[in-house]
């Protein structure tokens, strides 16, 4: 399950009218919650048969993958050069790729597809284009434009749409890491998708306590936590999968066995540790492509490997073609 997305993110779905208020009611209920990040790429690493479709995905994005495979080994070796290029640019651009370096691209590629979301959402809200979005630009952009002290008198539910309002206003000051008032595509990314950010873990698990904690004790109880996934209907009897879910609150939520879960309970559920698979594949590819065993690559020793990389559906070719292009 994924985190549910940002009020504002869910405007490009629930825009109502000129003022395109979101609902209060928008998203999944009791779904959602739990960030977990998804695999690198669905296809075995079976680097041992030379399946090389994992590395491939792992390290230019499942799309890009697809256009490498229609690329002629030529092509392919010489994107992969400017690739590298790229990496040593980006960190300390002393001529050789390190593993942080290899690590914080496969960590970009592997975000392509929010970084997307952001730019075909970034129109809306830079309503003065100037490059950056202000939070008045946001606040306007999904809940409307109010004149001060009216703000939604035309709705019936004015209170939610306050507390929607202020919440959203609370992130934005979290994701704006210069207090500027003014975000950048990184800051509304965090904004937009704070999962992904780690400045925002805190935010994120403030929110989930909102959420769910009904009597505002500071903690969710075993009841607040059933009832975000399951309301029951007079004389309903309780559905299996609940009881389960409550087994599940008591032997794997509640770590410290207080009957409730903290905030830091909450934070280790919603956004559960896992293992760094960006450094893992950078890791992999930097120990079969370092010849010279120094711990970092050279451009020629990731151009020896390319087809770990990047690779072609023409690769065998490609492999006689290189050989060749390399006697002369």
């Amino acid at each position: 399950m994924m985190w549910r997305p940002s009020l504002l993110l869910l405007l490009l779905l629930l825009r109502r009218g000129a003022q395109g208020k979101p609902s209060p009611d928008a998203g999944p209920h009791g779904q959602g919650r739990v960030h977990q990040a998804a695999p690198l790429s669905e296809a075995p690493h079976d680097d041992a048969h030379g399946n090389f479709q994992y590395d491939h995905e792992a390290f230019l994005g499942r799309e890009v993958a697809k256009e490498f495979d229609q690329l002629s080994p030529e092509e392919s070796r010489a994107r992969l050069g400017r690739i590298v290029d790229r990496m040593d640019r980006a960190g300390d651009g002393d001529g050789w790729v390190s593993l942080a370096e290899l690590r914080s691209w496969i960590a970009h590629t592997q975000q392509r597809h929010i970084r997307d979301s952001v730019s075909a959402a970034w129109n809306t809200y830079d309503t003065d284009r100037d490059g950056r979005v202000g939070w008045e630009e946001l606040r306007n952009a999904t809940y409307g434009h109010y004149a001060p002290g009216e703000e939604f008198h035309d709705v019936e539910d004015a209170e939610t749409y306050k507390k929607m309002l202020a919440r959203d206003e609370r992130r934005f000051r979290v994701a704006d890491q210069d207090g500027d008032s003014m975000a950048t595509r990184e800051e509304l990314t965090a904004f937009l998708h704070p999962e992904e950010f780690p400045h925002m873990r805190d935010i994120v698990i403030a929110e989930t306590l909102e959420d769910l904690d009904k009597n505002k004790d500071g903690y969710v109880q075993v009841e607040e936590y059933i009832a975000d996934l399951y309301s029951a209907e007079p004389g309903e009897e309780e559905p299996a999968w609940v009881q389960t879910e409550r087994e599940q609150f008591r032997d794997f939520r509640d770590l410290n066995k207080d009957g409730r879960l903290d905030g830091s309970e909450v934070g280790h559920w919603v956004l559960p540790p896992a293992q760094d698979q960006p450094l893992v594949e950078a890791n992999h590819l930097l120990h079969e492509s370092d010849t010279d065993k120094d711990g970092r690559l050279s451009k020629a020793e990731i151009l020896s490997n390319w087809n770990m990389f990047v690779g072609s559906q023409a690769t065998n070719y490609g492999e006689d073609l290189t050989r060749h292009h390399d006697e002369l």
